[in-house]
């Protein structure tokens, strides 16, 4: 495994004290996070995770189990853990930044001084949408297009639409699929939350469901928009990010 295809580091700063690892959406690759890069402090080094199937990865298969995905990058990251980090999941993100921050405490390894989630419902409540992996190309695209996750001017480009559907479905597989495991303890790291007020997929109550995985402090918070406040709300985001951010490291 070449651990380099697996990141990709938008400011190489080798004088940082901390490591931010970013964890895209379905369908998404590092460029979903390409904007952050000038507006974080520069005391940190920003990596983002580059799944399989997409960008530079074309040519390899999406991988459909989040388990699958959490255990190659545990392997990916391990030059990676020589200082403190912090990892941030946005959905499916949110997921496999959980299942690897597992991973990492299974094999004794460094965890995250803070892992974030954001528009993701905690694992152990059911996600109460009907799966929409296997729905026909109409009612799929149909399904895409009402989470607002994809541009409109993107969705209505056949071609493009034809190379970016099978990594998007094999992405919803590996969030449907999911199988929370209630046999492993819960995490000893931080854990922020952060929801869209409007979010039609990941309820309030599914975010604050995330205060019973960790024993250390539990914080939510709320940002105006839909599934993808991410990018429509990026700003403040990335404000109440970096300020958790520099108080955990004020601590130290």
């Amino acid at each position: 495994m070449n651990p380099s295809t697996w990141f990709v580091n938008w400011h190489n700063n080798p004088s940082a004290e901390a490591r931010l690892f970013l964890f895209p959406y379905a369908g998404g690759g590092p460029a979903v996070f390409g904007k952050w890069a000038a507006d974080l402090p520069d005391t940190f080094e920003m990596w983002t995770v580059h799944y399989p199937g997409r960008g530079s990865r074309h040519n390899e298969p999406p991988i459909k189990q989040i388990d699958s995905l959490a255990e190659q990058l545990s392997h990916a990251i391990l030059s990676q853990l020589d200082k403190p980090f912090i990892f941030f999941g946005h959905s499916l993100g949110g997921l496999v930044a959980f299942e690897l921050t597992r991973q990492l405490r299974q094999q004794n390894l460094p965890r995250p001084t803070i892992l974030f989630v954001s528009a993701c419902g905690a694992p152990h409540l059911p996600d109460p949408h009907a799966p929409i992996h296997a729905l026909p190309e109409a009612e799929f695209l149909k399904s895409l297009e009402q989470l607002n996750g994809i541009p409109p001017e993107i969705l209505h480009q056949p071609e493009v639409m034809q190379l970016l559907l099978p990594i998007v479905r094999a992405d919803f597989e590996a969030i449907e699929g999911y199988v929370y495991s209630a046999e492993v303890p819960a995490l000893d790291c931080p854990i922020v939350a952060f929801g869209g007020l409007d979010d039609p997929r990941v309820s309030r109550e599914r975010i604050e469901g995330w205060a019973l995985h960790t024993v250390s402090p539990f914080k939510s918070q709320y940002f105006p928009g839909d599934h993808f406040f991410l990018n429509t709300a990026r700003e403040a985001v990335i404000a109440s990010f970096t300020s958790e951010l520099m108080a955990a490291y004020a601590k130290d």
